[in-house]
């Protein structure tokens, strides 16, 4: 039964991350000013597979347990703010919203976190490098946004 939950959570994760092939960074992103510690582009797509295979294991561990309600409403949430980010901040190039959205995931992947924790520890572990991960990229989001403010008020048109 593990493996049936974890090929549905793995599904959902993917289809979160398929928003990055819809909406790629391209070269309206290439042109902003980064911070120096921007992460090289080789490891989004490392990192992401690592993450999303630790969520769908977390999620398929505690699925399988009678206290799963919360962490599973939590779970879902945060998938969906997952695949939402993309396409707001790299489709709409909304670097402000798109930062209201990461602070909005930190919180449900924290919870999230909290909630497995609290059914199965190594789910909850499971979710650490993820949480990890999602407050790099709100750094990264805020940095963007503090280092382009002109184009965060007033982005560009998106070509057609």
């Amino acid at each position: 039964m593990f493996w049936l939950y974890f090929a549905i959570f793995l599904a959902a994760c993917a289809a979160a991350g398929m928003t990055g092939g819809l909406f790629p960074p391209g070269a309206w992103y290439r042109t902003l000013s980064k911070p120096s510690w921007t992460p090289p582009n080789w490891l989004f797509p490392v990192a992401w597979s690592t993450l999303y295979l630790c969520m769908a294991g977390a999620g398929a561990r505690v699925a399988m347990t009678p206290e799963a309600g919360l962490p599973l409403a939590l779970w879902a949430l945060q998938i969906a703010l997952n695949g939402l980010w993309t396409p707001v901040f790299f489709g709409l190039r909304r670097i402000r919203t798109g930062f209201v959205v990461l602070c909005g995931l930190w919180l449900s992947v924290a919870a999230t976190c909290v909630a497995l924790w609290a059914v199965d520890w190594i789910a909850g572990l499971l979710f650490v490098p993820y949480l990890a991960w999602v407050s790099v990229a709100g750094a990264l989001n805020l940095s963007v946004w503090r280092l382009n403010p002109e184009i965060a008020k007033n982005p560009p048109p998106v070509e057609k």
